[in-house]
């Protein structure tokens, strides 16, 4: 593939990205208020959280194996279908069982690893954090777009239409793939396997772990699970904080996830792209840990939505910088054929804080209130601060 197709496989995945983003945050606007009117509380909010996020830890790693093995085509196609399939029993849920069953679906929905796979394949090595720091742009452009248009449609026409718009919009998604996507994307992927031996079998789970083994890349994977750990509970909870702590409508909620949407694409679009090409990826790692322990006293002091939206600032800088460096430290560590399963447990980091995210939120919110998240967040990320600051890079990840 020459250069010029490939910039036109990156652009058309960029716009998938930001589509599924868009159906994802539409069904955020949906989700909090369906539950509540099948009346959930807070705690078994967090189980239907958490369940998501179990859902999501097993199936993020195996789906980055698939990817590997059959190919990019293949992997996006299972999660626009899985993701059609999911808004489908979203719009049929009339109960708190049906709530709880249209998120099964949810285990091959992995559409932003399998573009951030395509990305990383087709991207030049030394421009790769900022070529997925697009899909960042990407991420903002749906949540305005989803939040803004879930929160319009489920407070006009109703939640049972969103869901179904956003099966149609998935549905979209599908033929784009379909159509665009190469079947693979992978420089020399059999002769790689060949030489090294790999297995075929996508529940090989030696394939998997055996990416861990790199040097440093364990280390990098417990500081991306422990520094992230306050804001998975914190984000997780956060639809929760909306409609009790800050007592927003649905449309409100959405003007709010827009705002968030249009910070992150600029310091997505824009900030991280000239980062990365003036300071070292485990600079910028540590700067957005430090930072965030500052943003975890701030998040303690917020009496209201107007402080939060200037908190947001410094959050999303420090969140969506630290997500961007610390992927591509993590797939600079391994050779081009392993990059869909290092992406998958990347992803699997996500979903392992959305599985204890919501039942540790629930318990702080509920006994502690909203001021404890902020002081989790600092306490947590000023220890990994003064550790990584006094291990320095000895550990950082190197490809093999």
């Amino acid at each position: 593939m020459d250069a010029a197709k490939k910039q036109k496989v990156i652009y058309i995945t960029y716009l998938i990205a930001a589509l599924d983003i868009t159906w994802l945050f539409l069904q955020f606007s949906i989700t909090p208020y369906l539950a509540r009117r099948l009346g959930f509380d807070t705690i078994w909010f967090g189980y239907l959280q958490t369940t998501v996020g179990v859902i999501q830890l097993l199936g993020g790693p195996i789906y980055g194996r698939f990817a590997d093995v059959f190919g990019a085509r293949a992997a996006l196609s299972v999660s626009c279908l899985a993701s059609v399939v999911y808004f489908l029993l979203l719009a049929a849920a009339d109960s708190t069982f049906m709530l709880f069953i249209h998120k099964l679906p949810a285990v091959f929905m992995h559409v932003l690893p399998g573009a951030q796979m395509v990305v990383a394949d087709l991207s030049e090595k030394e421009k790769r954090a900022d070529a997925l720091g697009k899909l960042g742009l990407c991420f903002g452009i749906g949540m305005i777009t989803g939040s803004s248009l879930g929160g319009t449609l489920s407070t006009r026409f109703g939640e049972k239409f969103a869901a179904y718009f956003a099966a149609v919009g998935s549905c979209v998604s599908l033929l784009l793939v379909w159509n665009f996507i190469p079947k693979q994307t992978k420089i020399h992927t059999a002769q790689e396997s060949d030489k090294k031996g790999s297995s075929k079998s996508v529940f090989n789970l030696g394939e998997i772990t055996r990416l861990m083994k790199y040097p440093g890349v364990a280390k990098t994977f417990t500081v991306k699970i422990i520094s992230g750990l306050p804001t998975g509970i914190f984000q997780v909870m956060f639809s929760i904080i909306s409609m009790n702590f800050f007592q927003l409508q649905p449309e409100q909620n959405g003007y709010l996830m827009a705002y968030f949407g249009i910070v992150q694409m600029v310091i997505q679009g824009v900030v991280i792209g000239r980062l990365s090409s003036r300071f070292s990826e485990y600079s910028l790692m540590l700067f957005c840990i430090g930072l965030s322990s500052l943003v975890g006293i701030a998040m303690a002091m917020m009496t209201s939505v107007l402080h939060f939206c200037l908190i947001v600032i410094p959050m999303m800088f420090s969140l969506s910088v630290f997500n961007v460096i610390t992927d591509s430290m993590l797939t600079k560590s391994v050779s081009p054929s392993d990059t869909g399963t290092m992406l998958g447990l990347c992803a699997s980091v996500q979903s392992l804080l959305r599985t204890v995210g919501p039942t540790i939120g629930g318990f702080l919110y509920e006994t502690y209130g909203v001021p404890s998240f902020g002081y989790i967040k600092f306490l947590i990320n000023a220890t990994v601060f003064t550790l990584l600051l006094f291990t320095g890079g000895r550990s950082q990840p190197q490809r093999p």
